[in-house]
């Protein structure tokens, strides 16, 4: 049994509020335990440079922590006058894996510019980020559809991510922050609805790992992926690859 009283497969209690902002195309705050994020999903009608007159769009993201987000206030980024390394990975992962959800030819040549700011970290921000930054995005391109901006709805699938570590010898699902420090080994993994990975980072923390080890891990994070793409599926309604935004507007899960 863990700190927090949940199995060793076992999500953190889930919440994903749509809506949460008034003027973004799409937004939602997304809370995985104590890690709380704001996702946003702003659309700009243009496309970079190397993309112009391809007929097709661009997904890209931007990350930030509130310096009080964490136990110790940390430093605001544009104060250094530089983004972190950590900053960058972080928000090149949540890009990558949007532009897996999406199909950009459909997309037309425009930019849908996400933004995630962590409020309050507890461990699991990249992979709340991209939970929340999907429901952000779908919400964006279903008003562009609706608004017969473009002739239809290019989401391909729904996507998730979560955490798995070792922890003490023990596989361990959705890593709070205490749990992540100690961690001998630690993954993120990013999945569709339809069960497919899209993105898997892993590495030892001093540590090294077994194929059955490995092994469990993966059947940890599909594990979490479902349920969290179960959640955000009671946000749509989704007929002959058409989208539509559900009247819910919030979901919960998870939890011990």
């Amino acid at each position: 049994m863990r700190p927090d009283g949940r199995k060793p497969d076992e999500l953190r209690p889930v919440e994903i509020i749509r809506d949460f902002l008034e003027y973004p195309e799409g937004s939602c705050l997304v809370s995985f335990g104590k890690t709380k994020v704001i996702c946003t999903a702003s659309v700009i009608e243009n496309v970079p440079g190397w993309l112009k007159g391809k007929g097709q769009g661009w997904i890209t993201a931007e990350y930030s922590m509130l310096p009080r987000a964490t136990r110790q206030r940390s430093v605001r980024e544009a104060v250094q006058g530089r983004v972190g390394g950590r900053t960058h990975e972080i928000q090149r992962m949540i890009g990558r894996a949007l532009r897996n959800a999406v199909d950009l030819t459909k997309l037309g040549e425009r930019t849908i510019w996400v933004d995630c700011d962590v409020i309050q970290a507890d461990g699991g921000t990249r992979t709340a980020a991209i939970t929340g930054a999907f429901v952000a995005v779908a919400d964006a391109v279903i008003q562009l559809y609706n608004e017969r901006v473009i002739e239809e709805t290019p989401i391909k699938d729904f996507l998730a991510a979560v955490s798995v570590g070792k922890v003490g010898g023990e596989i361990l699902l959705d890593l709070n922050f205490e749990e992540d420090s100690a961690a001998q080994v630690d993954m993120n993994v990013v999945g569709t609805g339809s069960g497919r990975l899209a993105e898997v980072h892993t590495m030892g923390e001093e540590s090294t790992f077994t194929e059955e080890e490995l092994s469990k891990m993966l059947a940890y994070a599909k594990k979490g992926i479902k349920e969290l793409t179960e959640l955000q599926r009671q946000l749509y309604r989704v007929k002959d690859g058409r989208w539509e935004r559900s009247e819910t507007k919030s979901v919960k899960g998870g939890g011990a």
